[in-house]
């Protein structure tokens, strides 16, 4: 099991849908996660201490594990599937430890909320984890989901902005 922090939660530009960045800490290596718009919400208001008028979902969860006398051990994101993730909710019940199924954006929302460790596998890391080189390699050369992207396409633009004298501008009474 390799522990992971919360490095950002990011917006896709083409879809409602979110992506969190889970980073491990021991070394730079990103584990990126589509999650839904209603998680990424429920996971940034926790951790950006915004206070709610009612308990969300991920908040009564917590309470009624601790009400069971039960406590939230730490999450652990298990499984990678035909590009599908799955989770695990460790939790302790008089000194047994159950593992509860869920989805990885719900276990994170709740590990945030109990102040718990979150644990990915390593064959998860392996198949899916990025190193920022291998990003930066990558965003040039493909869309965000979408595949690969039209180099031909982009170059045509690149030409245009290369043609622009941005001197005129200078001199413009507008």
């Amino acid at each position: 099991m390799i522990e992971v922090v919360i490095d950002s939660i990011r917006v896709s530009l083409m879809s409602q849908h979110r992506v969190v960045v889970l980073k491990e800490t021991s070394r730079e290596r990103f584990l990126p996660i589509w999650i839904g718009p209603c998680e990424a919400d429920a996971i940034t208001v926790k951790l950006q201490d915004m206070p709610t008028p009612r308990p969300l979902t991920h908040d009564l969860l917590k309470s009624a594990i601790r009400e069971l006398g039960g406590r939230i051990v730490h999450i652990f994101i298990s499984e990678l599937r035909n590009e599908v993730y799955y989770a695990r909710i460790v939790v302790e019940v008089a000194g047994d430890q159950l593992e509860i199924d869920s989805r990885p954006s719900d276990a994170i929302a709740l590990a945030v909320r109990a102040s718990c460790p979150i644990f990915v596998a390593e064959s998860v890391m392996e198949k899916a984890a990025r190193e920022p080189d291998e990003d930066i390699e990558k965003e040039t050369t493909q869309g965000p989901a979408d595949g690969p992207v039209d180099v031909g396409r982009l170059s045509a633009f690149a030409d245009f902005v290369d043609t622009l004298d941005l001197d005129d501008l200078e001199d413009s009474d507008d």
